[in-house]
């Protein structure tokens, strides 16, 4: 795939997934659902890596056209001139199955109510409900 061109205080970014490229393109500003939670890159940042959450990806500016996708956990790299995403799950928004999304989120909460004392299945059963959550949101335009 061609290099993506950066214009003088726009960011390069690509977002990639274990299966395809989703995007190659410039932006003058990216969101991005790291675990501890949002942060915003913009041009000139410092550079730093991340592990994503679960949660939508904004872009704005460039020739981004102001997409956005839902993510769920990777990494992200981010130096001053671009922004590299590496995501397990990625999608547009209307490539959520909301169906399927209401029931990851009906099993995420059965997971709660059956981790008695483990504090490992909460954490599991929260994982899976905030992904859920957040896939629901992305494909409603609704923010959680």
């Amino acid at each position: 795939m061609a290099e993506t061109t950066t214009n003088a205080g726009q960011l390069a970014v690509r977002l990639v997934t274990p299966d395809r490229v989703l995007l190659d393109a410039t932006a003058d500003a990216v969101e991005l659902p790291a675990m501890s939670g949002y942060i915003e890159a913009l041009y000139g940042h410092a550079p730093l890596l991340a592990e994503l959450g679960a949660g939508e990806v904004r872009l704005h500016g460039g020739t981004s056209d102001d997409q956005k996708f839902f993510v769920a956990w990777g990494f992200v790299e981010v130096l001053p001139e671009r922004v590299t995403i590496l995501a397990e799950t990625a999608l547009h928004p209307e490539e959520i199955d909301l169906a399927e999304a209401r029931q990851e989120l009906h099993e995420g909460e059965k997971l709660w109510q059956d981790a008695g004392d483990d504090g490992d299945k909460y954490d599991e059963a929260n994982a899976v409900t905030r992904q859920a959550e957040e896939k629901i949101a992305s494909a409603t335009g609704k923010s959680t």
